[in-house]
């Protein structure tokens, strides 16, 4: 007989496995997609932060950078209606982002990735960094100066030492989500479809971190400090760099994406694009934005 625990594993397995396969499926849609008259809306989430300058939560979605105005108002910025993958912030007004122009903005025969870029202005303007129309970045997470990336068209974990110019390559790994620290800038743990994996030399190697619950989405609030959301919608919390793990409260669904502000402060989307906050490090969340009904 299959033990319980076992057979909770392989369907959580099973969905952190969809949740990537649906962020490559999002990537392959991107380069023949055509705007239709009616606004798309946000499409799928691909990524949460907030803007250190003024404290506005954004919104990196499959038509847009969008900023949250009100529970049931987010705003297009630029109206620009490009594919943010990959999306992380750094700094007041300073993102960093991955992903696929507007169908019609990719020349004929021309590829469909960004690469990586970034915008100073809160995503008014935005300038290439590097690995234009060669990567696909779903993932970011920024150490200081040091940046770890997924690349989806290599499959491998990638590191930059000058965030974002230059790159070396790493692990060749099935990554869902990334988290690092500027505390410890050699140590990137990673979510997978098999379980939290740490690499402890940039990214190079990654072992399994035994003991982990099985999540979806992690950041990292410290060299020690991480926080994620498991298959099931459950928080975790580890003070002790995944040694130990404490239960918090639960989603009303499976993440999207998340994010931590701080200790207290979390963001997490749902799959219909309901964005919901925790103020006491994720026993309880409020909706702070929830799309209009199709």
């Amino acid at each position: 007989m299959t033990p319980i625990g076992l057979h909770r594993r392989v369907r959580a397995g099973a969905v952190l496995a969809l949740a990537l396969l649906s962020g490559t499926a999002c990537a392959a849609q991107s380069s023949t997609q055509t705007t239709d008259a009616a606004d798309p809306g946000i499409g799928h989430v691909h990524g949460l932060g907030v803007d250190p300058a003024d404290g506005t939560i954004y919104i990196s979605g499959h038509y847009g950078l969008f900023q949250v105005r009100s529970t049931d108002t987010a705003r297009r910025v630029a109206d620009r209606v490009q594919d943010h993958m990959g999306f992380t912030v750094i700094g007041p007004k300073t993102f960093l982002s991955s992903g696929h122009p507007a169908a019609n903005d990719v020349p004929s025969g021309g590829s469909p990735h960004l690469g990586l870029i970034r915008t100073t202005d809160a995503g008014l303007t935005w300038s290439t960094v590097s690995q234009a129309g060669i990567a696909d970045f779903h993932a970011l997470a920024p150490a200081g100066t040091t940046l770890y990336a997924y690349d989806s068209q290599s499959g491998q974990v990638r590191r930059s030492g000058n965030e974002g110019q230059g790159w070396v390559p790493g692990a060749a790994l099935q990554v869902i989500g990334l988290a690092a620290h500027e505390e410890e800038p050699n140590r990137v743990h990673a979510t997978t479809p098999e379980g939290v994996q740490v690499s402890k030399d940039g990214g190079l190697t990654f072992a399994g971190l035994s003991g982990s619950p099985l999540l979806s989405h992690l950041d990292a609030l410290g060299k020690d400090d991480l926080v994620g959301v498991g298959a099931d919608g459950r928080v975790h919390a580890s003070a002790d760099g995944g040694a130990t793990w404490q239960a918090a409260g639960r989603l009303p669904g499976q993440a999207a994406a998340f994010t931590a502000v701080d200790r207290q402060r979390l963001l997490a989307a749902l799959q219909d694009g309901t964005v919901l906050e925790s103020t006491d490090g994720g026993r309880g969340f409020s909706v702070v934005y929830r799309p209009a009904l199709s």
